[in-house]
């Protein structure tokens, strides 16, 4: 029944701004899972010349966001550079765990597998996923019953839910995509969804649903407050869903139900990483870095948007 899935759906929110919330004033990051380390706090060093590099692989739909921290990362230490790949969330936190890469992005939260094979995830954000269609179709809403059963193949046509008489097409990430992932568990749908297209990107998205006639798909909040792509920006517009509008203040407060941490990871403990590591975590947390995500539509960890 879709009310059960609501409740779920909305507790999941709440739960996980809550998540955010815990961290008080204290400026540090939250362990995502129980089995690791809380709170970690360490200040920088007055005076420390710090030089080197870091490598971050990972989630696509952390995109603009890791790479607006690198950028003004590298201006504060400009001997340090920051190289990105965005590979995925799965992918990124395989990197960190066979050692190709400093730190993995993933946009779900960590496995037990993942856990078990050493890696630790720390919420840096909470996003909201978007559901996009193209700019000429007339629905600006649905339910979250109507949404789970246009993906699981149950409604095929945009007449149904008082669109045109427009065949609907699906799209979505490749798997392995942390957004998938995320849409998927918390419609409760894992695994029953009939895409029409697969694509590696949050930028493909956009781009595929602007260019499809009755085309549905969903993207990161990330895509449509930061969007450089006008062409893009004009040809999509994102809906309603159970009458809640996809807003960082209504992800922030708990009223829409589609979000999912953003998780930064590493493997161990963070106070046995490098210098280096440790250093970006410092400036994630620091007021500048939380300034950088909220400027990025995000709601930042200590469960506020200022």
């Amino acid at each position: 029944m879709w009310i059960d899935r609501r409740r779920r759906l909305r507790n999941a929110a709440v739960w996980m701004a809550l998540w955010g919330c815990c961290l008080g004033g204290c400026g540090g990051l939250q362990a995502e899972s129980d089995s690791s380390r809380g709170l970690w706090v360490e200040r920088d060093s007055g005076g420390v010349q710090w030089e080197g590099s870091l490598h971050l692989a990972g989630s696509s739909s952390m995109e603009k966001m890791t790479d607006a921290l690198a950028e003004r990362f590298m201006e504060r230490y400009p001997e340090v550079a920051v190289t990105v790949q965005f590979t995925g969330s799965s992918a990124g936190i395989e990197a960190v765990v066979n050692g190709s890469a400093d730190i993995g992005n993933a946009s779900r939260g960590l496995t037990q597998e993942e856990r078990e094979n050493g890696a630790t995830g720390y919420v840096v954000a909470l996003d909201g996923i978007a559901l996009c269609v193209d700019a000429a179709n007339p629905v600006t809403g649905m339910t979250g019953q109507q949404l789970a059963d246009i993906y699981t193949g149950e409604i095929t046509n945009w007449s149904s839910i008082g669109g045109g008489d427009v065949p609907i097409v699906l799209i979505g990430r490749e798997a392995g995509s942390g957004t998938r992932e995320a849409f998927e568990e918390l419609l409760g749908i894992s695994g029953q969804c009939t895409y029409a297209n697969e694509l590696d990107s949050t930028g493909a998205v956009m781009a595929r649903i602007a260019s499809t006639p009755g085309a549905i798909g969903y993207v990161s909040f990330d895509a449509l407050n930061v969007s450089t792509n006008s062409d893009i920006q004009d040809t999509v517009h994102p809906l309603l869903l159970d009458g809640t509008a996809p807003t960082t203040e209504n992800v922030r407060t708990g009223k829409y139900p589609l979000c999912r941490p953003f998780l930064m990871v590493i493997r161990g403990e963070l106070a046995a990483q490098s210098e280096l590591v440790r250093l970006w975590f410092r400036y994630v947390a620091s007021e500048e870095g939380q300034a950088v995500m909220e400027r990025m539509g995000l709601v930042t960890v200590d469960g506020e948007s200022r």
